[in-house]
């Protein structure tokens, strides 16, 4: 397909290398940063343009690829017919869109995307559309650069986003406490990474529920009493320890209730 990328963040640079390496013509690249829009332009053979009047009126598909909270404002730019207008947005309800085009949908990528660690493996999309037509259309271009390609109305793709939050940005979170925790006791933090990749690996062939192993698992007060004790000294911490401690604690106790 022709296409052409609103943005050049994270998100619109994996997504547009990887278009044009499977073959889709990126004909254009705009980005309220014009350094960054030539840069991307530049890697995916494209033109950087300034302003979203010189857009190209050949191309089949524009894909706002901002941050959730700028895609309303890049939609409020755009004013076509019947062009393919979609956004990459986990959190945004696709009927933005239904001010740029009677034709509009969602391509979106649930992956933590970086352009600096291009290649990912493997990203799964969930895609929507105002009509059938399109929703086909968007599933088969992202099967083109996925093999996970999922339809998901906004409620599913909210709910998915959600989920991501948790797993990955709060997740990430705890390493970065966990990391500043080593540090300031000249601890090395690189010896918990075949920990943290393990635990990962893991989930892919049993439910994190069954994997639970630690001290509020199997009610370990005397340990955890260790902990909290040696967590006097970082408040905040301590709270996230206790609160951890008692959420995992109250759902396998209520698990055993379930199943007695």
């Amino acid at each position: 397909m022709n296409v052409v990328f609103l943005g050049s963040g994270h998100a619109a640079t994996v997504l547009a290398k990887r278009m044009h390496a499977k073959g889709h013509v990126v004909l254009q690249v705009w980005s309220r940063n014009e350094l960054n829009a030539q840069a991307l332009a530049k890697e995916v053979n494209a033109q950087a343009i300034e302003t979203t009047d010189q857009l190209n009126p050949a191309a089949e598909m524009y894909i706002i690829a901002v941050s959730d909270e700028a895609v309303q404002q890049v939609a409020n730019k755009l004013k076509f017919s019947n062009k393919l207008v979609v956004h990459t947005a986990g959190s945004v309800s696709m009927d933005v869109l239904k001010i740029t085009s009677v034709n509009y949908g969602v391509l979106y990528p649930l992956q933590s995307l970086r352009k600096e660690t291009e290649p990912i493996a493997e990203i799964p999309f969930l895609v929507d559309g105002i009509s059938d037509e399109v929703k086909i259309l968007l599933g088969d271009l992202a099967k083109t650069i996925s093999s996970t390609v999922s339809f998901a109305g906004d409620e599913q793709r909210f709910q998915l986003h959600l989920s991501a939050v948790i797993v990955n940005n709060f997740t990430n979170h705890l390493y970065t406490l966990a990391e500043d925790y080593c540090k300031h006791r000249i601890l090395d933090f690189q010896l918990l990474l075949p920990l943290i990749q393990e635990t990962a690996m893991r989930l892919g062939f049993a439910s994190p529920s069954v994997l639970q192993t630690g001290p509020a698992k199997r009610n370990d007060a005397q340990t955890i009493q260790k902990h909290l004790q040696l967590l006097k000294e970082d408040p905040e911490l301590r709270q996230l320890y206790q609160n951890f401690t008692d959420s995992i604690t109250t759902y396998y106790k209520n698990k055993e209730l379930r199943n007695s």
